[in-house]
């Protein structure tokens, strides 16, 4: 029998699993991992660890995620990379999808691949309208295709960001859009380097729109060049520290986004999202005197915040 795990931003998991459960009745090996706003990736990963110790067996398992690009998407992406064998991932959850679920383990399916193509369709048709939507029958989707490309000219930064998460579903389906980028690009020597990480971050790039990943040598040659006319970019940064050497070398960054930092030891938090120790206040200090203003929103309809007030209030030692 396949082990499934359900996981989404919020508690959305626990209530579809309540839900499925009064339709199927009680299921056994489902486990369900919420991703709740002041958590960042350690905590995923850990709840995931958890609830794949939980089920004390050596069966394939099935991630069911809420929306591809997201955080929980990310963290199983990870581990499915790690065990491909034997875990396989599905997006878009909705009820009929899990309720299909249950029924294709009843029916003996036990490969979390063949499960995961099997709940394509359900999930799929449980998708419908009243009245009934008008089928253009002329109509026939096309491929979308990035419209970034070689033009004479500099490169053009609708918005740099920080986020310790870097592409997930927030800025995959927030702030691309809100941005009007047409690339993503991921600045950071540490990710350049780890060849997981960079092909689960190209994977979470939202339709249309290509993710790159480049250390921070290359960010500043692009910046430089004059052939990058037709890109419209979405930095993204791990740390301020990544910020402060792009903006040393000469990438025109005029307002940093500051979305979250994750927390660890030696930091203090200053929100939900933001922790900060003193080399980061210092870097934060030497961007200030560059010129660059910071924009504290985890997503665009937040209320703008004062970074350097947070901080103050939160005294960080």
């Amino acid at each position: 029998m396949v082990n499934l795990i359900i996981a989404s931003h919020g508690e959305f998991a626990a209530g579809i699993k309540m839900s499925g459960s009064m339709i199927f009745g009680e299921q056994e090996n489902v486990a369900v991992v919420t991703f709740m706003p002041s958590e960042g990736p350690e905590d995923l990963a850990k709840k995931y660890a958890d609830a794949l110790a939980g089920f004390n067996n050596d069966d394939d398992t099935l991630f069911l995620v809420d929306l591809w690009g997201g955080s929980p998407f990310n963290a199983a992406s990870k581990l499915q990379a790690e065990n491909p064998e034997k875990m396989a991932i599905i997006s878009g959850l909705n009820l009929p999808m899990l309720i299909e679920a249950y029924g294709g383990r009843l029916m003996g399916m036990d490969k979390a691949a063949d499960l995961a193509h099997y709940l394509i369709a359900p999930a799929k048709d449980g998708v419908k309208s009243l009245p009934e939507a008008p089928v253009d029958e002329t109509a026939a989707p096309a491929a979308q295709k990035s419209t970034a490309g070689l033009k004479e000219g500099h490169i053009k930064i609708n918005l740099a960001r920080l986020d310790t998460r870097l592409l997930h579903g927030q800025v995959a389906t927030a702030w691309t859009p809100d941005s009007k980028a047409n690339r993503i690009i991921v600045v950071s020597d540490n990710v350049a380097k780890d060849e997981l990480r960079k092909s689960l971050i190209e994977q979470a790039a939202p339709n249309g729109v290509k993710a790159n990943i480049v250390p921070i040598s290359k960010m500043i040659e692009v910046a430089k060049d004059d052939r990058f006319g037709g890109v419209e970019a979405l930095l993204l940064f791990e740390t301020v520290q990544d910020v402060l050497a792009a903006v040393e070398g000469g990438v025109p960054i005029k307002v940093l986004n500051v979305g979250s930092a994750a927390h660890s030891t030696g930091k203090t938090q200053i929100s939900n999202v933001l922790s900060v120790d003193k080399d980061d206040v210092a870097a934060f200090e030497k961007l200030r005197d560059l010129g660059v203003e910071f924009d504290v929103r985890k997503v665009p309809s937040d209320s703008k915040k004062d970074l350097f007030d947070m901080i103050k209030k939160a005294d960080v030692k």
